[in-house]
């Protein structure tokens, strides 16, 4: 094979230091062109973003707030809008060079290319370093600031209990309803949601009526107005009233509206809360559903709460097959718990001949009941109910004993922490953010009504675990913090913090200041105990900000 030789490379001197390059139109090496044309001329090397610390957002210009993590992609994008002269050359590559993250400084290299002379494109690399000013964002501004609402939701329901709030907070925080609300706060009967726009109250009041039966009723205040524009300021209010009624509360329909409702029996239990009531009669396992119209033409009032329940012992159980979904007509047999005890100190306030006596009931809950089980219900016998309507029924059509829920004594006497836990809101005076460490906006009044609260709470956590359709509703999220030992707060233990999962409830054993010993190992747990399942939780993010409720 015949060499060819390469063509030769004609060089030039540098018409500055005299190197030997090859020719271009300037006849000058890299280094002595960089040292007499500046491609980056008119861009500044340092420059400033405004950070709000209260929402964690940084200004985007010129006037939009925007989420971004550190050196992300959003915050890089907001650093080189604050840059002017960029668009006079062409940006290759640019990221962050990594600083202490209490310095309050951002350094990003820049490599841009520009075309000096005809022909001759220079590249160069070059750092610019941000301050990060603290500042306020205009939403910050206005939740720092008192009475700068614009529009108030009020919240209210008539019951002597809190269960219904608790409940609304957590439907509220898994469909982020509480993302426009500037704050929150807690009043008697109810909450109050406060907006610095009328739509988003506007919003809340739709998202109310879609979860809970509710009426509602808007009215509007005028602050000014100016004639001239014919422009006005108001402030608007929307009150929103929850039915007060509960689940496994007992109801007494009146006749003339049972009579509407499919002729249903107007001794009825409540099954299900949602934008509508669903009411059973657990001797036929009629269903009917009263929607918020339907109540509130004549409306009426809970005979009982689940406060008023009483603990039963089941003796026998005779399904009679009539089904009706996950409930099970039966014929039970029962008795008051402890009403076969040769102990007579540990029998019940009832007179001796009630307490050892057993009484016959039909009940929905054949599908689940098993002679032995405990169980929940409202004693009629002796009950006394300031209702006219109640009082109407015939004395047949009243039985002794309606049977609510299925109980777990034994397991609730195990000192056993929970695994799981709430998130909270933290809307209150001087919190930051949306979630928060404290109980939530439901209880923070504090004074006498504080050990309520916190049996409500007990009530709605052995609700969760008790009901899972409920516990689909809500997010429950992995507890990582559990404490072996820490009691449950429902025997009486020697260890006792209130805490999510160790809770004070006022029991009869607790209202003396007496030790109760908690229960051995040795008493057998029921094996149906609804425990919540690994899947149904969630991880716990930090960057979520959650904390035990």
């Amino acid at each position: 094979m015949e060499f060819v030789p390469a063509p030769a490379v004609h060089r030039v001197l540098c018409a500055d230091c005299g190197t030997p390059i090859v020719p271009n139109s300037a006849n000058l090496c890299v280094a002595c062109l960089r040292n007499s044309v500046d491609i980056t001329e008119g861009i500044p090397k340092q420059a400033s973003v405004s950070y709000c610390r209260n929402c964690e957002r940084f200004l985007s210009p010129p006037s939009t707030w925007t989420i971004a993590r550190p050196e992300s992609q959003e915050l890089l994008a907001i650093c080189l809008k604050k840059l002017k002269g960029l668009n006079k050359v062409r940006l290759t590559e640019a990221h962050f060079i990594w600083t202490e993250p209490h310095s309050k400084r951002l350094r990003v290299s820049l490599t841009i290319q520009k075309e000096v002379l005809t022909n001759t494109i220079l590249e160069q690399v070059f750092e610019i370093e941000y301050l990060v000013q603290y500042g306020q964002c205009p939403d910050c501004t206005k939740l720092a600031a008192k009475n700068t609402w614009k529009a108030l939701v009020q919240v209210r329901q008539k019951v002597p209990h809190k269960r219904t709030f608790l409940f609304l907070e957590q439907l509220i925080l898994k469909h982020g309803a509480q993302k426009d609300t500037i704050s929150v706060k807690e009043v008697r009967d109810g909450l109050d949601f406060f907006y610095s726009s009328r739509s988003h109250a506007q919003k809340m009041v739709e998202f109310l009526n879609g979860v809970v039966p509710v009426r509602s009723k808007a009215s509007e205040q005028l602050l000014s107005t100016d004639t001239h524009t014919n422009t006005a300021n108001f402030k608007y209010t929307y009150s929103v009233e929850i039915i007060p009624i509960c689940k496994d509360d007992l109801v007494c329909i009146p006749p003339k509206l049972a009579r509407q409702l499919s002729n249903i029996s107007p001794l009825t239990i409540c099954v299900r809360v949602g934008n509508s009531l669903h009411l059973l009669d657990p001797a036929t396992l009629q269903v009917c559903e009263v929607t918020s119209p339907i109540y509130w033409r004549s409306p009426f009032e809970s005979l009982a709460s689940v406060t008023d329940l009483v603990e039963f012992t089941v003796l026998d159980v005779e399904p009679s097959g009539t089904t009706r979904g996950k409930y099970v007509l039966a014929d039970a047999q029962v008795a008051l718990s402890g009403a076969f005890r040769s102990h007579v100190d540990d029998a019940m306030d009832y007179d001796t001949a009630m307490s050892s006596q057993i009484f016959h009931t039909r009940t929905h809950l054949g599908g689940i009941l098993q002679p032995g089980d405990t169980a929940m219900g409202y004693f009629l016998t002796n009950a006394n109910f300031n209702s006219d309507d109640f009082a109407a029924l015939p004395a047949h059509r009243v039985p002794d004993i309606v049977l609510v829920k299925k109980a777990y004594p034994n397991r609730r006497k195990k000192n056993k922490p929970r695994a799981w836990k709430l998130r909270s809101m933290a809307k209150e005076e001087g919190e930051e953010g949306e979630t928060g460490a404290g109980r939530g906006v439901v209880g923070r009044m504090g004074g006498r009504d504080q050990k309520k609260v916190d049996e409500d709470y007990e009530l709605f956590l052995r609700e969760l675990e008790e009901d899972e359709e409920m516990r689909g509703a809500v997010n429950l999220y992995r507890a990582k913090d559990v404490r072996m030992g820490a009691g449950s707060g429902l025997a009486g233990g020697k260890t006792r913090k209130k805490v999510q999962h160790a809770m004070d409830v006022d029991e009869g054993a607790m209202e003396e200041d007496v030790e109760v010993p908690a229960a051995t190992d040795e008493e057998e747990e029921e094996p149906d105990f609804p425990d919540v399942k690994l899947n149904e939780l969630l991880e716990d993010f930090d960057e979520m900000t959650l904390e035990e409720a």
